[in-house]
């Protein structure tokens, strides 16, 4: 049992970069959508939270839209992890800098939490009326799997692709392969 207990002391100290990066990762597609669609398209995010520097940064690669750009936010909350609609919690109509009036492209930019801009004002006014208190009211979101980011087209004015703020499966990761290891030396203590 001490074995066990100082392994995941090894683990859990070593599984993230910072204690204050959050990172995120999703494949937006059209069943992902409210209401599902059949477009082909696709995109994969990381979206890395920093809740020390204030810090969001997102990732998108996307193609295959069958209606050029007008929009790409995240929303946040939904009523139930996973599923339904929510407002428009960052910047409207978009994120500054995202590509529009494109069926594919990349975007790569870190938001300072601490700005109004880079905040819808209405989610602002909604949880508690400053950035600080928007910024809290979307990590719970996010950590309550309910917060989701799309990119709307022409073809889907309400959105054609999205996907929902899911951890970063590599901390998982390291965690199982400590396990199967440590299995793997109690086996061959025991014989």
């Amino acid at each position: 049992m001490k074995l066990l207990t100082a392994l995941f002391a090894i683990v859990g100290s070593g599984s993230y970069v910072s204690a204050s990066t959050f990172t995120y990762s999703m494949l937006l597609t059209g069943p992902n959508e409210s209401p599902a669609n059949a477009s082909p398209a696709t995109a994969f995010s990381i979206v890395t939270f920093d809740d020390v520097a204030n810090t969001m940064r997102v990732q998108i690669n996307f193609s295959g839209l069958l209606g050029t750009t007008t929009a790409s936010h995240i929303h946040c909350c939904t009523t139930a992890a996973g599923t339904g609609t929510a407002g428009v919690a960052t910047q409207l109509p978009s994120f500054t800098g995202f590509p529009l009036g494109v069926t594919s492209g990349t975007f790569d930019n870190t938001f300072d939490l601490t700005l109004a801009s880079s905040w819808n004002p209405a989610f602002i006014s909604a949880n508690g009326g400053t950035p600080a208190t928007a910024e809290a009211a979307l990590l719970a979101g996010v950590g309550a799997g309910r917060v989701y980011l799309n990119i709307h087209s022409t073809a889907f004015p309400g959105g054609e692709i999205r996907a929902f703020l899911v951890p970063e499966p590599a901390t998982w990761g390291l965690v199982g392969l400590a396990l199967v290891g440590l299995f793997g030396l109690k086996r061959r203590i025991s014989a």
